[in-house]
């Protein structure tokens, strides 16, 4: 039985634990949060104790923590966690700093300590079996990804204030996906955005609506569409064009049922937002973490996978910022 900790019992906290709750072979030990109410309401659905961060890392009864608390606390969470020899689920980002995360992922192979990001997209299992495609080789070499994400309404503007942009906080889920897609790294990245949704938005020094470009050494393409507004609902489609076809995966709808009348033919809605949207996701990462940790297996997406995908949102930011392409390493 694999003991996990979850730092972090908020929504996304609340998340992994009914994932967890659902593997055979793990279970929530213990919960530690900030705020004493939300850790006591997941103690009792799931049976843990409720500890401090620093009790629930040094515990002998925890073999694996879950850092699901903001982002300006991953940073030290896991060097405690690294130190104390548990194996780290972190969500991402993993910092807002690539250097700070370059210092991570330092003590993260001094320690040898299992680290996983939570790049739960990955585990889609339409987006994952677009992937197996790609390598099965049905569509020949990769030449052009698209990728469009759409959320159904923005954030409030003190979540957007603190979230470190669109590009670190939305699109690292899909420049973490273009990667897993193409197969290369970028070396090129181009950005445009502007503050269309929301006026606010753009005070807080933010964009809303953004449009990447990243290009690898051989000339494979990846375009990245974001927007804080979608008013049919969540908007998550991927399109792969290789040399001999090409490979797509729609929208989740909330059926699928389609009524046809002589106006036409009408489907259902797609599905609300990412908690319906990427559940299976979230069930199948936590399951590959809680099996690669309990065999002691290779865990992906690393923690420099979690570095990459910083370092092209970083990227990406400045590329807006001055108004050009800019070259990554």
């Amino acid at each position: 039985m694999l003991n996990i900790g979850l730092l972090g019992c908020g929504r996304i906290g609340q998340v992994h634990a009914r994932s967890i709750g659902q593997i055979d072979g793990a279970r929530v030990s213990a919960v530690a949060d900030a705020f004493a109410e939300p850790a006591q309401m997941l103690a009792d659905k799931t049976g843990a104790q409720v500890l401090s961060a620093d009790d629930l890392i040094e515990s002998a009864d925890v073999d694996a923590v879950v850092i699901g608390t903001p982002t300006d606390t991953h940073y030290d969470l896991i060097h405690k966690a690294a130190n104390a020899g548990k194996a780290i689920f972190c969500e991402k980002p993993v910092d807002m700093s690539a250097d700070r995360i370059r210092d991570c992922i330092k003590l993260v192979e001094a320690t040898g300590v299992p680290f996983m990001t939570a790049f739960n997209r990955r585990f889609d299992p339409n987006f994952a079996n677009i992937r197996s495609r790609i390598v099965n080789g049905e569509i020949g070499n990769v030449e052009i990804v698209t990728i469009l994400s759409r959320d159904p309404s923005p954030p409030p503007i003190s979540y957007i204030e603190s979230s470190g942009g669109l590009f670190r906080d939305m699109m690292i889920h899909d420049l973490d996906m273009a990667r897993f897609l193409l197969g290369e790294e970028p070396v090129s990245v181009y950005a445009v955005g502007s503050s269309l949704v929301d006026p606010e938005i753009g005070k807080a020094g933010d964009v809303d609506t953004a449009a990447v470009t990243l290009t690898t050494a051989s000339g494979k393409i990846c375009q990245i569409s974001n927007s804080r507004r979608a008013s049919y609902g969540y908007d998550q489609r991927i399109e792969v064009h290789g040399e001999t076809g090409m490979l797509r995966a729609e929208n989740m709808l909330e059926n699928t049922v389609e009524l046809a009348t002589p106006a036409g033919f009408r489907k259902a809605p797609a599905q609300h937002f990412f908690l319906e949207r990427y559940e299976a996701a979230y069930r199948a990462e936590m399951a590959h973490f809680v099996a690669a940790v309990a065999e002691s297996k290779p865990l992906y997406p690393g923690i420099v996978d979690g570095l990459r995908a910083q370092v092209l949102a970083d990227a990406a930011a400045d590329s807006l910022t001055q108004g050009k392409a800019l070259t990554v390493d």
